[in-house]
């Protein structure tokens, strides 16, 4: 019998609190998963290993240097910007993520925060529990506006998978859908109106933002960003959190330049107790779980055991450092 190679997950707690199995990955590799790993530990960990799986931690130039039996790198995400693949390819040492794993997921979250903000689900939960609608004169009760999404205007800014997605799930809900991406207009969605940025800030009432973290968006969400919005409209971020200035969101909350943020990612995770936005009015956030469906981390799972059977037969997948 071929003596498998060795591999370790250095961060799996996320991807697998206990939920899912390994086994697959097992039945390819002789694996070690450690749920968590200190930054400290990771050489010591990984220095056996002929395949590294992380999600979060990171593999500096120094680290990959004395890992002397690598020979593989997988992601247990779509991003790998903790991951210093150049280093890799001056190895030869391939680099695969996971793509496209969580459209669905991610899509379903830009709606839970637009239909809370739009309903207030849990606001008038919390009302009705403390009494407001038993003290009620009329048969109902409300403090807090309504709205309709239909004929209301959704912005994208992004049009990736996740923002394609999204623009189908607004149609759905009969919104008008208006996208920027950096590509310009896409084909096959002949009911989205393609435009510069610009465009599509000043005429959205929610702008849902799906852009990769890079220079040029970095702090994109601004205090010059707001100053084009509608003073009715409200923002959506499910891409990464430095993509928002996040005093800048707090100020413009607090003086109703916007209606509300939602937000289920932060500048820095787990946020520092200071972070402007735990504080900011008409804020809703959520703990970057957006991915974390049992059904995508699932698709997750079978998208490892893809790029590691692909390093296996010599047939790699998914590269990201070619």
């Amino acid at each position: 019998m071929t003596k498998k190679l060795k591999a370790v997950i250095l961060d799996g707690h996320t991807e697998n609190p206990g939920d899912l199995s390994w086994e697959p990955i097992e039945k390819l590799v002789d694996l070690t998963v450690y749920p968590r790993t200190e930054p400290e530990l990771i050489i010591e960990r990984a220095k056996n290993a002929d395949i590294v799986i992380v999600n979060k931690v990171h593999l500096t130039r120094e680290i990959i240097a004395q890992l002397p039996k690598l020979k593989f790198v997988s992601t247990l995400a779509t991003g790998f910007n903790q991951i210093d693949c150049k280093a890799l390819r001056e190895r030869n040492i391939s680099v695969s993520n996971i793509p496209a794993y969580s459209t669905n997921a991610v899509a379903q979250m830009v709606f839970a925060f637009i239909l809370e903000l739009t309903n207030q689900t849990a606001a008038y939960t919390e009302d009705v529990k403390k009494g407001s609608w038993s003290k009620c004169e009329d048969f109902c009760y409300w403090n807090k506006p309504l709205f309709e999404l239909d004929g209301k205007t959704l912005g994208i800014i992004g049009f990736g998978k996740i923002g394609s997605r999204v623009a189908e799930i607004g149609r759905a809900f009969g919104m008008n859908v208006m996208a920027y991406t950096p590509s310009g207009k896409k084909d096959g969605f002949p009911h989205i109106t393609f435009t510069d940025m610009d465009t599509v800030i000043k005429n959205s009432d929610y702008i849902s933002v799906h852009c990769p973290l890079t220079d040029d968006t970095a702090g994109l969400i601004n205090e010059s960003f707001i100053a084009k919005m509608k003073t009715s409209a409200y923002i959506i971020n499910t891409s990464r959190g430095p993509v928002a200035n996040e005093a800048d969101v707090k100020k413009a909350l607090i003086d109703g330049k916007i209606a509300g943020y939602g937000t289920d990612v932060l500048s820095t995770e787990p946020p520092a107790e200071d972070n402007p936005l735990l504080t900011a009015p008409n804020c809703l956030i959520t703990p970057h779980v957006a991915w974390a469906a049992y059904e995508t981390r699932l698709r997750l799972m079978g998208i490892l055991e893809e790029n590691i059977k692909g390093y296996l037969n010599n047939s790699l997948v998914n590269v990201v450092n070619p």
